[in-house]
């Protein structure tokens, strides 16, 4: 187990490396000369003179050679300085970590939302395979993996704030507050939870240790609970690994569409602003959250199947 801990802490390191390389190259790759763009941001177009933007060259070491640059900006991310925001001067990681709460807390209540609907859904549609109950949460997980997020969004909003004035439009605050969003984006992800926890129960239950538990009198409750779910969710957890990353990704919309303060607003806010250490540091989190994310995923898939575990050491 320690063994394959360490490779994936290994292949970790190797995709954040790249990652790096990536949020690096955001500055570069975008058209314009950094320094003028760093001179537009802070003085404005009025004000600017070339004598500012050698200024700004000289003073943010845009006038070394590009690897240099990359050499000295991952020797200040690795020792957890992002940089300062262009526009207000404030330390970047403060900013996001600032920013971060609102961002998990909007994650984790989509991830419940679409926890409490898939699971019980894909269950009760696999076990009465071809019902209505079952023909129904099908049509709802299509329909539900083919609406876009920002349009849910909107009409949530139109529907139970503008005509119903049950929730508010938009904000942060208490629990009313996040309801909206946390449906917007946990709907789309318990569609597509739903049809695999469908599928994958489907499949456990047709195997043969459940037609063995059936013959010896186990009740379908018992065989349900104790035999099929474990083997069932394996891909499950996969797959909702994955979802909370992109949930992360999906805030970048949704936290614009409901004005929510998370880290998706502030990156939108900084592309706006053309914040580009900004940019950087919100996209660096991002990735780095993500891969985090899965490498718990794949740690807690080596624990619920000891088998991945010994056909990886073989």
């Amino acid at each position: 187990m320690l063994k394959y801990i360490a490779r994936r802490l290994v292949l970790v390191i190797v995709v954040v490396l790249g990652v790096t390389i990536m949020t690096f190259s955001i500055m570069h790759l975008a058209p314009g000369d950094p320094a003028e763009m760093i001179a537009i941001a802070r003085y404005g177009m009025e004000d600017l003179t070339r004598e500012d933007i050698e200024q700004i060259r000289k003073a943010e070491g845009l006038d070394a050679p590009v690897y240099v640059q990359y050499a000295r900006w991952l020797n200040h991310v690795v020792r957890g300085d992002f940089g300062r925001s262009l526009i207000t001067g404030e330390p970047v990681l403060e900013e996001i970590l600032i920013r971060f709460p609102a961002t998990l807390k909007l994650a984790l209540a989509a991830m419940i939302v679409s926890l409490l609907i898939a699971i019980p859904l894909g269950i009760v549609s696999a076990v009465k395979q071809y019902s209505l109950t079952d023909y129904l949460s099908m049509t709802g997980a299509l329909i539900g993996v083919c609406m876009p997020n920002f349009w849910l969004g909107l009409l949530l909003i139109l529907l139970f704030s503008v005509y119903l004035g049950l929730f508010p439009v938009c904000g942060y605050g208490g629990l009313k507050h996040i309801v909206l969003p946390a449906l917007t984006l946990g709907s789309g992800m318990a569609a597509i939870t739903t049809r695999l926890t469908r599928s994958s129960m489907l499949e456990v239950l047709k195997q043969d240790y459940i037609t063995t538990a059936r013959a010896k009198g186990l009740s379908e409750k018992s065989i349900i609970t104790r035999h099929a779910l474990k083997n069932a969710f394996i891909p499950v957890i996969t797959v909702i690994g994955l979802q909370f990353g992109h949930l992360l990704e999906g805030t970048v919309i949704i936290e614009t569409i409901f004005a929510w303060p998370g880290i998706g607003k502030l990156l939108v806010d900084s592309i706006f602003a053309r914040d580009f250490a900004l940019i950087q540091g919100c996209v660096l989190f991002f990735a780095v959250v993500f891969v985090i994310v899965n490498l718990l995923v794949d740690i807690s898939y080596v624990y619920l199947d000891p088998k991945i575990r010994y056909e990886k050491e073989g």
